[in-house]
C-alpha cells in the first residue's frame, strides 16, 4: 500500500491576509504523513510592481511576464512570500524547506509558446523530477514550492501555481496515495459566485461541461478546474476544491467540491 500524500495549493488571496493565512499554515502542520504546499501570490507581485513603476499586463487572469516582471515575481515568490511560509512552518514545529522549480532543477518547463499572443517569461510544464522530491519528502522534509520554473536554456520562467500543483501531484501518485487540496477564499465551486451556500458538492465531467455552457462557471474558476479534471483523469486519488479556512473539514470530506472521474 502506498503512503498518503497531500498538496495543498493556497491562492493569493490567502497569501495577502495574514490571519487567514496563519489559520491554513496552522490546519497544514497538523496534517499527517507527507505533505506538500504550492502557493501563488499574485496581488503582491503587482504591489511591488505599481511602486517600481513596472506595468502590468493581465489577459484572463494570466500575467505577461516581461523581463522586469520576472525579476518582480521571482523576489516575491520565491524570496519573501516562499521563506516566510517556511519559517512559519518550522515556528510551529513541521520542518520544512523552501524551493522553486527550478532548485534541483525538480521541475522542467518551457517558454510558452502562443498563436497570437506573447506571454513573455511564463511556462508551461514538461517534467517534474519525482526522485528528489521524493527524497526530501522521505527525509522528513514538507515542501513549499514557489510557481517559479526553468528551461534548458536556464531561463526563469513565471508559472501558474494551480498547474504546478496539479502536475506535482500527477507525477508524485506514482509514489503515494495523493490528494490535491485547491485552497482559496471560497466555500468550493459555487452556483452562484454571490451565495456562499450554493456549494456544488461534487463535480464529474459531464456535469462540468453543462455548467460551462449555462455560464455558471467562468474566469478564474475554469483553469482550475481544467487543471483539477487533469489530476484526478491522471490517477490522483482525490481532488478538492475549497476555502482554506476549512482546510481539515476538506480533508474529512466535509466540505468543499469534490471532483469526481
Amino acid at each position: 500500500m502506498k503512503p498518503t500524500l497531500t498538496i495543498v495549493k493556497v491562492g493569493g488571496n490567502i497569501i495577502d491576509d495574514e490571519a487567514k493565512l496563519q489559520s491554513l499554515l496552522i490546519s497544514f502542520a497538523s496534517i499527517s504523513g507527507y505533505k506538500l504546499l504550492v502557493h501563488g501570490g499574485g496581488k503582491m507581485a503587482t504591489r511591488l510592481a505599481e511602486q517600481l513603476q513596472i506595468p502590468q499586463q493581465l489577459v484572463d487572469g494570466r500575467r505577461i511576464t516581461d523581463s522586469e516582471t520576472l525579476k518582480v515575481v521571482t523576489m516575491v515568490y520565491a524570496g519573501w512570500i516562499n521563506k516566510s511560509i517556511v519559517a512559519k512552518l518550522n515556528a510551529m514545529g513541521t520542518r520544512s524547506m523552501g524551493v522553486t522549480g527550478a532548485d534541483g532543477w525538480i521541475i522542467e518547463s518551457h517558454k510558452r509558446i502562443h498563436p497570437f499572443l506573447d506571454f513573455g517569461y511564463v511556462g508551461d510544464v514538461d517534467n517534474v523530477n519525482t526522485s528528489l522530491l521524493h527524497a526530501w519528502l522521505e527525509q522528513g522534509q514538507s515542501i513549499v514550492v514557489a510557481p517559479i520554473t526553468q528551461d534548458r536554456e536556464g531561463r526563469l520562467l513565471n508559472t501558474n501555481a494551480d498547474t504546478i500543483a496539479q502536475e506535482l501531484a500527477k507525477a508524485l501518485s506514482a509514489h503515494y496515495t495523493t490528494t490535491l487540496i485547491y485552497s482559496f477564499e471560497k466555500k468550493g465551486v459555487l452556483r452562484d459566485l454571490h451565495d456562499e451556500s450554493s456549494v456544488i458538492p461534487s463535480i464529474d465531467s459531464e456535469t462540468y461541461s453543462a455548467l460551462k455552457k449555462e455560464n455558471l462557471i467562468h474566469s478564474g474558476m475554469l483553469p482550475k478546474l481544467d487543471n483539477a479534471f487533469t489530476a484526478i483523469a491522471a490517477g490522483v486519488n482525490k481532488v478538492i476544491i475549497g476555502d482554506a479556512s476549512d482546510l481539515t473539514q476538506l480533508l474529512n470530506g466535509g466540505a468543499g467540491t469534490h471532483i469526481i472521474h
